[in-house]
């Protein structure tokens, strides 16, 4: 995805999903210019259903098993309105240290708790789980407002 041409405004992050999409989320997300989901999408319904409402980037869970997980990356990096973004579903995967490559935002699932924390430069972000939450937590996804190199990141309930 190139971030000269394509330079999304509101980018909404889910993860863990687990083959289920809460009809409240999805209207939510029909003002998204952008999905990012952290993965376990537990099938390729999901990931079909969002790509009918915003372009969409995803990576592999631990649970995407299979032939249709097979092309879905199991991290990515990629430049979205001029800033790097690092995704994976496992943050104790990560293997790299991101303010040394520049990234801004390091997006993950798995745990199924929600966290936006800035550590030095770096914006890390789980946006829970949309529909099989942890810890006493509601169902979750988190939003990215970008404008005029202004960032606003929030956590909202579904």
């Amino acid at each position: 995805m190139n971030s000269e041409v394509f330079a999304p405004n509101r980018i909404a992050v889910v993860s863990d999903t687990h083959g289920h999409l809460n009809p409240a989320l999805l209207e939510d997300l029909k003002n998204a210019d952008l999905i990012i989901h952290a993965g376990d999408l537990d099938g390729p319904e999901v990931l079909n259903t969002l790509k009918i409402l915003a372009p969409v980037l995803a990576v592999r869970g631990n649970m995407d098993r299979g032939g249709w997980a097979e092309d879905i990356p199991v991290m990515e990096v990629t430049p979205i309105n001029g800033m790097l973004f690092y995704m994976i579903h496992d943050l104790a995967r990560m293997d790299l240290e991101p303010e040394s490559m520049g990234i801004r935002f390091v997006i993950s699932g798995h745990t199924h708790r929600p966290l936006v924390e800035e550590k030095g430069n770096v914006i890390y972000l789980n946006p829970g789980s949309a529909s099989l939450p942890r810890g006493g937590f509601p169902p979750t996804y988190a939003l990215i407002h970008i404008r005029e190199n202004r960032l606003n990141v929030e956590i909202k309930d579904i």
